[in-house]
């Protein structure tokens, strides 16, 4: 049986709006719904956001402090980009070489086929809610800033946190759509009116922000044993992403090692996506049902036809053989006649359980960081570190050390073990084929819509329209 893909379906589709929950309304947003259930002391016990009001008296509780900061993770696991749901996993998966799209959302065939249109409804909701979580953090980084009731400690854990998710958001935001504001206050007028910067610009931004996380976040303890809110272990593993892709070989190799030093890896392949895996950084709880993971959701195949998305066979072919996460990290399904196989990933596995879920959604963890190390390492000439670092992802997964031992084929082995470690998390293939010049090369074959202006997606139309100091759109849109 021939596979059906959404090209088929795509050309009988009329062009239709997206329908999403966010509300366009230029770069500011009102963010009226982070306080949560005051008084709540951790992120743990947070239920559904309610449609409160911000107001001073935010800032005078730690205990309110937390459940706003607690109601933006809340909003980051549900919506937007880092979601499971929404977000970076599905739809970079389909932008790039990973997942095939059988779905009949026009939204999504545009990504799948690289025929993006401006008006695309899901990169509206992304930049729309993107803008809204940062407008929440930036809320909370002026009101802890100004308050007289928090103590020190308190202050450095608050702001910390908000910075976090500041330049977080933003390294997202930059590596999507290029050239983008960054914003830093809660003042609409400026932000109605704010112009984008140089993705060079953006970049530095996001990593002062880091730097001063880092800084705040050290020495206090830790709040949450199952890693769900930020730390500066966490901030540390994204400022070490930043200083790779910006290429400051050195302080990638630093912080790296910092990490490594500070967690183990999880030697079990099946049990690297539970929730209290020992290489885990920083994860998201589930949203209002605990016993089903969004990623789970989205990328088992539960029946054929029916399926939304399996992977290419670009991605199984990258896998050496006896490479022990084909196994552990990747499942099949047939249809009823037995005719056509289809594979997914199955990194999680609790699409829905009679108990609790064993899986929380993990955005930064131990794995990465080895091959961040491995990166920088062979970049600055240290082939044997770099060797060193690279088999002991490999070791894990079955396979000999690897038996490249010039700088540039290191590089390329690095990159192809980044393939089959990081498949569908959150867009890290996409990332790496971008930053690495290979996205020519690799989708052109691939993808017949591609083109060279596809390394960026269009800024949605509804925000040129309402500001235009966003102007120009992004080259072939």
């Amino acid at each position: 049986m021939k596979k059906i893909k959404a090209i088929e379906i795509y050309r009988r589709l009329a062009r239709r709006p997206f329908k999403h929950k966010f509300t366009q309304v230029g770069i500011f947003f009102v963010f009226l719904c982070y306080t949560g259930l005051l008084g709540c002391s951790d992120f743990v016990e947070v239920d559904p956001p309610k449609n409160i009001l911000v107001s001073e008296t935010v800032f005078s509780n730690p205990g309110t402090v937390e459940s706003a900061l607690a109601n933006i993770f809340y909003e980051m696991r549900e919506q937007g980009m880092v979601s499971g749901s929404f977000g970076l996993m599905t739809a970079l998966s389909i932008y790039s070489d990973e997942m095939d799209y059988y779905g009949a959302n026009t939204d999504y065939a545009q990504l799948y086929l690289h025929d993006v249109q401006a008006s695309n409804g899901v990169l509206l909701s992304w930049w729309t809610q993107a803008y809204s979580l940062v407008y929440g953090a930036n809320d909370i980084i002026g009101g802890v800033e100004s308050s007289n009731a928090l103590t020190d400690d308190e202050k450095n854990r608050f702001m910390g946190q908000a910075l976090f998710v500041r330049a977080y958001i933003h390294s997202l935001l930059v590596g999507l759509f290029g050239d983008v504001p960054y914003i830093t206050t809660t003042d609409y007028l400026e932000n109605n009116r704010v112009s984008r910067l140089p993705s060079e610009e953006v970049y530095a931004k996001v990593i002062d922000d880091l730097v001063r996380a880092v800084t705040l976040l050290e020495g206090q303890s830790e709040i949450s044993s199952e890693r769900v809110l930020p730390n500066h272990y966490a901030a540390k593993a994204l400022l070490a992403r930043m200083y790779l892709y910006t290429k400051n070989f050195d302080q990638a190799v630093g912080l790296a090692s910092e990490l490594i030093e500070g967690f183990d890896l999880e030697m079990d392949l099946g049990l690297v996506f539970l929730k209290d895996s020992q290489e885990t950084i920083w994860q998201l709880k589930p949203g209002e049902d605990p016993r089903n993971t969004q990623e789970a959701n989205q990328l088992i195949i539960q029946s054929i036809p029916g399926q939304t998305y399996a992977l290419t066979d670009k991605l199984l072919g990258a896998f050496e053989p006896g490479d022990l996460r084909l196994d552990h990290w990747v499942d099949s399904l047939q249809d009823p006649n037995n005719t056509t196989t289809l594979y997914y990933a199955h990194k999680y596995k609790a699409r829905f359980s009679e108990l609790e879920s064993l899986e929380y959604s993990i955005v930064f963890r131990l794995a990465e960081q080895f091959l961040i190390r491995a990166e920088a390492r062979a970049q600055l000439g240290n082939i044997a570190g770099a060797q060193a670092d690279l088999n002991r992802i490999r070791n894990r997964a079955g396979l000999d050390d690897t038996p490249f031992d010039t700088q540039s084929d290191l590089l390329e082995a690095i990159g192809k073990e980044r393939q089959v470690e990081l498949f569908t998390e959150r867009g890290h293939r996409w990332f790496d084929l971008k930053r690495m010049g290979r996205a020519n090369e690799v989708l052109g074959p691939l993808k017949t819509e591609w083109k060279p202006t596809d390394l960026l997606f269009p800024i949605p139309e509804n925000e040129l329209e309402a500001n235009p100091n966003l102007l120009p759109q992004n080259p072939g849109y």
